[in-house]
């Protein structure tokens, strides 16, 4: 059976606020925690980009609930054994309760120490070694690499959770997906797509059957769905963009000006806005269809609590009854 997680959006609250919305998530029977790992917002409007180790740190002591960040780049921003201290150490904190989502990252992201951002196929080989000197370290080995992208001389964690820190990979191309078949735990997708989650446990090999499938997406809840239209074409026009636009560009206000094009028509078409139970359950039960094992939803927009009631009282009951 699907189980439902609450995805918390770093680009759009401060640590304070993540920390309360994890609590009101738990109060409601989610399930489960992601959180996104952002040095920016995509646009002005959200506002925020709080640092993602110190607010797992802090999710750590306010829950009981598993926590995954979706996704974090371990190729250029930050180098792989630098984050798989991060993991290691919020596993250690959520006593096992840690997943570290990763991908090949966004420029808008990446780009902030003035390295060259690489072409996809660069990326996902870079990735690739990532995961390598992350799981060797994950095992408490002594470390030392000199690999085509990564240099680790020596390297050893020393506070390690009791069972490596399961690494899933976000996939949305064939190649991706192969990757995440081939090295990951699991996969994460923001679409319900079935041939994507049956490709990626094909590839996954006999093993396949018990590796995480984890889907996404966002709502936004509001008594107007007009209101709630525009809350979600003010603060994320980015759902209505192609995927390589959210790959390549660099600052929020190139992604403000690609947003122009996104009319609330096309935004209507990708959020669910408003409080049409039906509505919302046909979204997240397009995830259980397509085979998906977990789906985090996030609420777009500053009404977190009437969100949280709703699903509690109306949709997590239709979903999970």
């Amino acid at each position: 059976m699907t189980e439902y997680g609450y995805f918390l959006a770093a680009e759009e609250h401060g640590p304070a606020e993540l920390v309360e919305q994890a609590r009101m998530a738990e109060q409601a029977g989610f399930s489960h925690l992601w959180i996104s790992d952002h040095y920016h917002p995509w646009n002005e409007a959200q506002g925020q980009c709080p640092f993602v180790w110190s607010v797992i740190g802090a999710l750590s002591q306010a829950t009981s609930l598993p926590v995954q960040t979706a996704v974090t780049c371990p190729t250029i921003r930050m180098h792989p054994a630098i984050v798989a201290q991060a993991a290691a150490t919020s596993s250690v904190l959520l006593e096992g309760r840690f997943r570290l989502g990763v991908g090949t990252g966004a420029a808008l992201n990446e780009h902030v120490l003035g390295e060259r951002w690489p072409p996809a196929a660069i990326r996902l080989e870079m990735l690739e070694e990532a995961v390598l000197v992350m799981r060797q370290l994950f095992e408490g080995h002594r470390v030392t690499h000199h690999g085509k992208h990564y240099t680790v001389e020596n390297a050893r964690l020393y506070t390690l959770p009791e069972e490596p820190v399961p690494i899933d990979i976000s996939a949305y191309g064939p190649a991706a997906v192969a990757l995440a078949g081939r090295v990951g735990d699991g996969f994460i997708t923001m679409v319900p797509d079935a041939e994507l989650v049956a490709r990626f446990r094909r590839g996954s090999g006999a093993g396949g059957s018990s590796k995480a499938a984890l889907g996404g997406l966002k709502v936004c809840y509001g008594p107007d769905p007009d209101e709630a239209l525009r809350t979600a074409h003010r603060l994320w026009p980015i759902e209505a963009l192609p995927a390589e636009v959210l790959s390549t560009l660099t600052t929020p206000s190139q992604f403000e000006q690609a947003a122009e094009l996104v009319t609330p028509e096309r935004m209507a078409g990708k959020v669910v806005c408003g409080d049409d139970v039906d509505a919302h359950v046909g979204a997240l039960s397009a995830y259980g269809e397509a085979d998906f094992d977990t789906v985090y939803i996030n609420q777009i927009g500053p009404d977190q609590r009437g969100f949280f009631d709703f699903y509690r009282t109306k949709v997590l009951p239709r979903l999970t009854g």
